[in-house]
């Protein structure tokens, strides 16, 4: 099937830091495409890959599972610490989950990690029921776009295939696991109104991983998606000093420094 439009994986060739970006279940790179921009600008390195069953139909999701996804995101990271000197891991929602199995699983591989509305746990009544329920019904309503700010949309499916929900929540069960294993600075960033993953799973997380450099920051004037509402500037400016700090001469100013290439959407 061929690509949304806005869908399309981004790539940029910068400096010796490089941050790998990952987007969340049902989503498509696009909810962190302005991130990745800024953080091009600033001279990183910067990989937003195209999760497999995501930008396209919501059935092509429905054929693949948490595997697909990692595998993607592993195989970007070890991309990378080939070519850059440091990388970072971020995330959205999902993408959080990854991007902390990334560090999890690759130690001092990763330099630190940054998540945004981290999910941990599929919830719900119906959550319980998926093991069963994925082979009665093919999918339920979607869960993309929950933004603050008018007009903005996220480009996501609208509807969300079981067999994939069922992956997630065994993912979900399994990076929970591994969090202590979690040693990385960690900048968790979240929406106090948030109609997609409630605050516990970020409390969860940070009552479990054994990071001792933690920066916790609230973004009041967003939802869900919140790199596309009101707190995308703070994100990126939390984003940047973070790996400012951990990575000295790392981040440049717009105009100077190794500008590099791109590619993508």
């Amino acid at each position: 099937m061929p690509l949304q439009s806005g869908a399309e994986p981004f790539r940029h060739e910068g400096g010796e830091t490089a941050v790998l970006l990952c987007h969340g279940f049902t989503g498509s790179p696009q909810s962190l495409r302005p991130w990745a921009g800024h953080l091009a600008e600033r001279g990183l390195t910067v990989s937003l890959p195209l999760l497999p069953g995501h930008g396209t139909r919501w059935q092509d999701l429905g054929v693949t599972g948490w595997q697909d996804w990692y595998a993607e995101v592993d195989r970007e990271l070890r991309l990378l610490r080939d070519r850059c000197a440091r990388v970072f891991v971020a995330g959205l929602s999902m993408g959080g989950a990854l991007a902390l199995r990334l560090a999890a699983r690759h130690g001092d591989a990763v330099s630190g990690v940054m998540v945004v509305n981290p999910a941990n746990k599929v919830h719900g009544v119906a959550a319980h029921a998926l093991p069963v329920l994925r082979h009665l019904v093919p999918a339920t309503k979607g869960i993309a776009s929950d933004i603050a700010k008018p007009v903005t949309r996220e480009l996501g499916y609208d509807r969300v295939p079981l067999h994939a929900a069922h992956s997630l929540r065994n993912f979900f069960r399994l990076v929970d696991r591994e969090l202590p294993q979690v040693t990385q600075p960690l900048l968790l960033m979240r929406s106090p109104q948030d109609h997609v993953v409630p605050p516990a799973d970020s409390a969860r997380i940070l009552s479990r991983v054994s990071s001792v450099d933690v920066t916790e920051v609230l973004l009041e004037q967003s939802y869900h998606v919140a790199t596309l509402d009101y707190d995308a500037e703070l994100i990126f400016r939390e984003g940047a000093a973070f790996i400012g700090r951990l990575a000295p001469g790392a981040v440049s100013e717009p105009g100077h420094g190794n500008e590099g290439t791109t590619a993508g959407g």
